[in-house]
């Protein structure tokens, strides 16, 4: 690539990924304000909501997938300029998000104690955490639909929509909080259980935007007969994309879930510091996520319009992108870290172990950062979702969660070897993103020339 392609590139890039960082951000800050106001409470109330929260985490897992493999064929299909197959595509991902939703909602509603109990043994974070998963798992509902309509705005160049979506939302759900956590006048203190109603709040005001605008957008509408259309082929082309998302999605985000249950076993205290170094995390990969998505989008419709030699260009851009996405990590983690340090009421050994874990956490946080960029970026943009699961299988559950388990279990190590083996994960994987990369399987135009006659309409 010369300089002026190398500058249309980064044009490119950054027209996605601010915005989507951005969000990214807010969304985050949504996290954090709970956090940071149940913090302020008590201990046990931050750890119990972390913990309960890993339901709609594991939820999102499945929806993810779903809305993941659907915007990498709605991204192809939208750079064609066939308009009309991407909404059947996203009409596809509303059903199936739709009833995962409804599952995860049932669950949590009517098991909460349950679900909590096999999370901690602790009887305080069960009690407080079993009523806040049954308030909160009504926002599941909302959750997952509107995840399809930010997707598909982030697609088709209304980023800056899911930009205000996200800010107005941060808003409302911080105001909210306040109020119902704390009280304020005629309004009672509500403790966990407020921000469990203000997270409802939150997820329908985004999901009602989202309605508004997706109708007011012709190309974008769902009416009766793209909601209805059903095409053989077209399922097939999503599920050749799903598993491979869905697998490496479980498997990371199960690990997570691992990594709360290791954790809760070792004290209230390793608990706590988990969940606001994960607080930390989630504000600090932002701008990563950002570049990993917007990647996606670019390669993805170019690879729609079959421009295939240019989306190979592209692609050897990001190895710069990566690295230095990386770095700025590192960064962050030096700012961030001492906020949340500062701002959260924890036990004096729970501020320890944070220390602890944030200083960890950088190197862990420029893997992630690595592998991100390819495995959520660059591969999935061409359907190529299968090697980020086999990589995290390897990793992370034939590797450090065996051995963290051991660890904790078996050996009684201390807290910190614990984390450090758990966090391993990320780090073992970067060695072998390069080697996939050369077999370039990511570089595939899965569009379909025919456009009428694949399917069925009710």
């Amino acid at each position: 690539m010369d300089i002026t392609e190398k500058r249309q590139f980064k044009k490119e890039l950054m027209a996605l990924a601010i915005p989507l960082a951005l969000q990214g951000l807010l969304n985050a800050l949504v996290g954090a304000s709970d956090a940071l106001m149940l913090g302020r409470l008590t201990q046990d109330a931050i750890a119990a909501v972390s913990l309960a929260n890993q339901v709609s985490f594991v939820m999102s897992l499945f929806t993810g997938s779903v809305v993941g493999a659907v915007g990498v064929l709605v991204g192809q299909y939208w750079g064609k300029k066939d308009t009309a197959n991407a909404r059947r595509f996203l009409a596809m991902a509303v059903r199936y998000v739709a009833g995962i939703s409804l599952v995860f909602f049932l669950l949590a509603f009517t098991l909460p104690t349950q679900i909590m109990g096999i999370l901690t043994t602790e009887p305080e974070l069960i009690r407080i955490g079993g009523e806040y998963l049954r308030i909160v798992s009504f926002s599941y509902l909302f959750s997952g639909i509107a995840q399809c309509f930010l997707m598909m705005m982030k697609v088709t160049g209304y980023a800056k929509m899911s930009l205000w979506i996200s800010a107005v939302t941060v808003v409302v759900d911080m105001v909210v909080d306040f109020f119902l956590i704390y009280g304020m006048g005629p309004i009672p203190a509500l403790g966990a259980n407020g921000s469990a109603y203000s997270t409802i709040a939150v997820e329908a005001i985004a999901l009602v935007w989202c309605l508004i605008w997706a109708q007011k957008k012709q190309d974008v509408r769902l009416d009766r007969k793209t909601l209805c259309f059903f095409s053989k082929l077209y399922e097939k082309d999503v599920w050749k994309i799903i598993p491979g998302m869905l697998a490496s999605a479980l498997s990371w985000g199960l690990s997570m879930t691992m990594h709360s249950f290791i954790l809760g076993h070792l004290g209230t205290d390793a608990t706590a510091a988990y969940s606001v170094t994960g607080v930390a995390q989630q504000l600090i990969q932002c701008l990563t996520m950002g570049l990993s998505s917007g990647g996606c989008i670019m390669l993805s419709q170019l690879m729609g319009q079959n421009q295939l030699e240019k989306a190979k260009a592209y692609g050897k851009q990001f190895w710069r992108v990566a690295f230095w996405s990386g770095v700025i990590n590192i960064g962050l983690i030096a700012v961030v870290g001492p906020l949340v340090y500062f701002f959260y009421v924890l036990e004096p050994q729970a501020k320890i172990y944070l220390i602890q874990m944030l200083i960890f956490h950088a190197a862990y946080m420029f893997a992630l950062s690595y592998n991100s960029v390819f495995t959520v970026g660059v591969f999935p943009a061409g359907g190529d979702s299968k090697y980020d699961a086999v990589s995290v299988f390897f990793a992370t559950w034939c590797f450090s969660i065996p051995l963290a388990l051991l660890g904790c279990f078996v050996f009684h190590w201390p807290v910190m070897w614990v984390y450090i083996v758990m966090c391993l994960d990320e780090i073992v994987k970067v060695p072998f993103i390069k080697r996939h990369y050369d077999k370039y399987i990511w570089l595939q135009n899965l569009t379909r020339e025919e456009a009428e006659s694949t399917g069925e309409e009710c």
